[in-house]
């Protein structure tokens, strides 16, 4: 399957890549869903917009203790540095991901579709400024903008905001180019970007899915299925195409 797999996507003329949890979990990113799942600990009222702005200092201590504390000590793992060796050799196009952890920026990739937004900026809802937050001072809750005094908010997509329309617009556009694309990590459970992959297959993608378990994609879309973690898996199909 390896050997086949690597084939198939060092014959490709746009292949791009969909990561979801999965792909982080590696790197101790905890996942949002499942048995250990962040949603298990934590209310998801606490990421809801309108509760972000009603009660912004309750949501921030969660979302420090969800994303600053748990993502800080997080690096790139096997996976994420296999899909950055693919782009800077031109045989991966892209990347759209579910993840907010910006974990394929630290490996190196650049061509990166966020369709969820990054945790690592935060924005001022007053006057737009964007912070690096690593930067701002997340002792002090919530965190304050330096230029006017306004509320900072990771800019990531809450419950209740809509998709960032550039990420949006790329994501789909590469997904209706592709002619394969490497699925690591994901459900298939939330919308829309789980349609990302759907609509490559209905544009006549080839889709490779690294999952150890089934998803939503498996007997719907998948063409070849890779039951192995994502940096195994990855590691070794890079290691067979350089062969």
């Amino acid at each position: 399957m390896i050997k086949k797999v690597a084939e198939v996507i060092k014959n490709s003329s746009y292949c791009i890549a969909f990561s979801g949890a999965g792909i982080s979990v590696e790197s101790g990113v905890p996942p949002f869903r499942g048995e250990t799942g962040i949603w298990n600990r934590y209310n998801p009222q606490l990421l809801d917009l309108s509760y972000f702005y009603n009660q912004p200092g309750k949501s921030w201590e969660a979302i420090r203790e969800i994303f600053y504390d748990f993502f800080s000590v997080a690096k790139p793992n096997g996976a994420h540095l296999a899909l950055a060796k693919l782009e800077q050799d031109g045989i991966l196009k892209a990347v759209v991901t579910q993840n907010i952890d910006n974990l394929h920026y630290d490996a190196g990739s650049k061509e990166v579709y966020e369709f969820h937004g990054n945790s690592q900026k935060l924005k001022c809802l007053d006057c737009n400024t964007y912070y690096d937050a690593k930067e701002v001072n997340l002792k002090v809750i919530p965190p304050k903008c330096d230029k006017c005094g306004g509320l900072l908010k990771p800019d990531f997509i809450f419950f209740g905001e809509g998709i960032p329309p550039e990420a949006y617009q790329k994501s789909f556009d590469a997904a209706q180019k592709a002619d394969v694309v490497i699925v690591i990590g994901s459900t298939g459970e939330v919308m829309p970007a789980c349609q990302v992959p759907v609509v490559a297959k209905q544009s006549g993608a080839t889709i490779i899915e690294i999952n150890p378990d089934d998803s939503n994609f498996t007997h719907q879309i998948t063409d070849y299925h890779v039951k192995m973690k994502a940096a195994e898996a990855m590691e070794a199909i890079v290691k067979e195409i350089y062969n």
